[in-house]
């Protein structure tokens, strides 16, 4: 007569689970005690002078100034905004030019890409040309003499001064030029270096190891990830700081916990571009280590009475 009940088998599926997870564990714990925090930086060494949030001035407070231009640069380093932060191309013949867009169109009385014109072709236009503060009505800095100005002449205005300079849609060699530069005017320790590509910035790192650098886009989602989980302890960066936005793609990027795995992994926190009062509050509150806005004088204003 057959056995009314089946003889117990290994629960195989459950034993591999067990196995896997135990796997996993042993190479978190792994990965946990070989990872290391962010290599400090000179960088982010505190100055006399220093507020306890660094004021960015995004290119040079566009909100307020033609972008990219001198004149901007020259108002917010007069206002006290510790960091001028820019952006760069690289023209048809080499040179290092600091504008946002790809092309000249929106801020010039020009037309065309950057990487297709001369720097002498570029400098001929009107960096103010549409520049207005009353949509549109009126154009204060037209025919003032404003261009485009190259990163060397940056260098040679502000030797002390720290810059946040964002590599733009540029060919990977731009990494030697840029490094060339930076090394000739002794600003290793003076530029932070960003860029939204990770072909230029994992070139840029291995030409100029010595300069500091932020995480890309693809770095700050994978950073994200691992800390949203809680993974980030076996996690070692190879950049010194998060420059990301309050919220993207719907998600809240700045929280406490974001904050908190910043803060484990020796990251400062940067966000961008905050512009709005009550933004700047709370952008505050959570104890960032800059901001960058298109109105310094706004934000420097409230720096005296956050916590």
């Amino acid at each position: 007569m057959a056995s009314l009940t089946q003889p117990k088998r290994p629960r195989r599926g459950l034993r591999a689970l067990v196995v896997g997870l135990a796997g996993l564990g042993a190479v978190y714990a792994a990965f946990a005690l070989t990872s290391r925090p962010a290599a400090p930086h000179p960088w982010f060494a505190r100055r006399p002078g220093d507020r306890r949030i660094l004021v960015f001035a995004h290119q040079g407070g566009e909100g307020v100034w033609p972008s990219n231009t001198m004149l901007g640069f020259e108002r917010s380093a007069a206002l006290g905004a510790e960091v001028l932060d820019t952006d760069m191309h690289l023209t048809r013949d080499g040179a290092l030019v600091l504008m946002h867009d790809q092309t000249v169109d929106r801020t010039t009385n020009g037309t065309g890409a950057i990487r297709d014109l001369t720097l002498a072709e570029l400098q001929r236009l009107d960096a103010g040309y549409r520049f207005s503060l009353d949509a549109g009505k009126t154009f204060p800095f037209r025919g003032q003499g404003l261009v485009a100005p190259t990163l060397e002449s940056l260098f040679q205005r502000w030797p002390d001064k720290r810059f946040g300079i964002e590599i733009k849609q540029t060919p990977v060699e731009i990494a030697g030029f840029f490094c060339a530069l930076i090394r000739k005017y002794g600003m290793q320790d003076k530029v932070l270096v960003s860029s939204f590509r990770q072909e230029n910035m994992n070139a840029f790192r291995i030409a100029c190891p010595e300069v500091a650098t932020s995480a890309t886009q693809d770095e700050v989602t994978l950073f994200f990830a691992l800390n949203t989980v809680g993974l980030t302890y076996a996690y070692t960066p190879n950049y010194q700081s998060l420059q990301v936005p309050e919220t993207f793609g719907g998600l809240t990027v700045l929280t406490p916990q974001f904050m908190a795995g910043a803060r484990n992994r020796g990251l400062a926190v940067q966000p961008w571009t905050i512009n709005d009062p009550e933004q700047m509050a709370r952008v505050i509150a959570l104890g960032v280590d800059g901001i960058n806005t298109d109105y310094p004088q706004r934000l420097i204003e409230m720096l005296p009475h956050s916590p």
